[in-house]
């Protein structure tokens, strides 16, 4: 392993940094923390982590250079991404008395776990933000030369753990605002 924790605070450091700026992520953990509180959220932050070990594992063998020249499939991630937070938006509203109930103190079914967690998957990887931190400046903090299969593992791991936590700090916060409202 090539990598130390002087490498690695600087990265984890800007993930925080891009778990903190508002986006697509935050939309949906808006929308499922005020339907459900934090139980509801964490399908759905698991669905982002594990997306979140996709990109950058993408990065790392060299899906940078293929994304550069299919630059449309970037795009059509992007439409992709946002056709699921409209599609999610016109499900909450469809379905306010359910969500009022769960709000209320009911429980959620097994598959809306299932649904969140697929909705994160595909929310990260239809999200820009992602996508181009990722693709274009996680080589910036390594270099992708020299990783051993360790290091990708490691990076991998921060690149899951630190969004993962984040999101559920943001979910933390949502849900504490339903309440309160």
């Amino acid at each position: 392993m090539t990598l130390t924790l002087p490498l690695l605070l600087p990265y984890a450091g800007a993930l925080a940094l891009l778990v903190a700026t508002p986006g697509p992520v935050v939309a949906a953990l808006i929308a499922r923390a005020a339907t459900g509180g934090v139980a509801a959220s964490v399908p759905l932050a698991a669905g982002v982590a594990v997306g979140d070990v996709l990109w950058p594992l993408a990065a790392m063998l060299g899906i940078g250079v293929v994304a550069g020249v299919w630059a449309d499939a970037l795009v059509l991630l992007r439409y992709l991404g946002a056709v699921i937070l409209v599609w999610m938006g016109v499900q909450l509203v469809r379905k306010a008395e359910a969500a009022a109930r769960r709000a209320t103190g009911g429980g959620l079914a097994r598959e809306s776990g299932w649904a969140g967690f697929t909705a994160g998957l595909l929310v990260i990887a239809g999200n820009p933000k992602a996508i181009l931190f990722y693709l274009g400046v996680l080589p910036g903090f390594f270099d992708m030369t020299s990783l051993t299969a360790a290091d990708v593992v490691v990076i991998c791991l921060v690149s899951a753990l630190v969004p993962f936590l984040g999101n559920l700090a943001w979910a933390a916060v949502f849900a504490r605002a339903r309440i309160l409202l």
